[in-house]
């Protein structure tokens, strides 16, 4: 109850801190942290260099059948948030075909590591997450942030990242147990972990694109800002267009 209650908050505040589009047009993202941002950015670089970086060239090094699991069992857990977007959305389709997914690739998959979904007709579809939603809403971004670890966002999609993590009855772990399913609750531990790993996976995926890009920017930081924002207005449209070089992933796990 205390974490519907504070959820419920979460979705008031945003409405006083972010100012609703206008009908039609496209606004501008501020930075209005801008300063600060780029300290931030600096130390996830550094943490990126340090830690992640090395953590991805090692995780590039497993066996294709390893990564290939790891990213289909992402994807599987991902439906946790999606499914509940899809309807927040609108998306009636979309969140049956992914729940057709969930339960297919978490029992005949193994957790999701196969996916057996896909044969069946149910093909893979977009992720959604919270501050997709309240895009889709008319609900402005708001200011442009760079988390510490997490990296690039929004005050929208901050907002929603807090929903997601402390919305308890959204997010489940599907366990198979005596040839029942059952539902459990999903641990904020779970949800960082999933997180972390996503992020690794992402990383490991566009090692030579994010050398590449750090190699020829100008100004790096202001790189990632406009292909973060691009990225998500993308999705937030659901157009099929692809963000550059990126491939599969969110820009909000760049930092990782």
């Amino acid at each position: 109850m205390n974490r519907i209650i504070t959820t419920l908050i979460a979705l008031l505040l945003i409405q006083l801190l972010v100012v609703k589009k206008t009908f039609g047009a496209e606004t501008e993202v501020k930075d209005c942290f801008e300063k600060l941002n780029r300290v931030t950015f600096a130390l996830n670089m550094g943490l990126d260099k340090v830690i992640f970086k090395p953590v991805a060239k090692g995780y590039r090094k497993l066996p294709s059948p390893i990564r290939t699991g790891t990213s289909n069992a992402l994807s599987n857990l991902s439906n946790l948030i999606t499914i509940p977007n899809n309807i927040l959305q609108g998306d009636f389709g979309s969140a049956a075909n992914n729940s057709a997914r969930l339960v297919i690739n978490t029992t005949l998959g193994i957790a999701g590591i196969f996916d057996p979904a896909n044969s069946f007709g149910f093909e893979k579809r977009e992720k959604e997450d919270f501050g997709q939603s309240l895009g889709v809403m008319g609900v402005g971004e708001g200011c442009y942030l760079v988390l510490p670890v997490l990296g690039p966002s929004t005050v929208r999609d901050t907002v929603g990242s807090f929903v997601a993590m402390n919305g308890g009855d959204m997010w489940h772990n599907i366990t198979v147990r005596d040839d029942e399913e059952y539902v459990k609750e999903f641990k904020e531990s779970d949800y960082w972990a999933s997180r972390v790993t996503s992020g690794v996976d992402f990383r490991a995926k566009n090692l030579e694109a994010f050398d590449a890009m750090e190699k020829n920017s100008v100004d790096l930081y202001a790189t990632v800002r406009s292909l973060y924002l691009q990225d998500r207005k993308r999705k937030i449209k659901n157009s099929q267009s692809k963000t550059e070089a990126m491939e599969d992933g969110d820009w909000d796990t760049l930092e990782k």
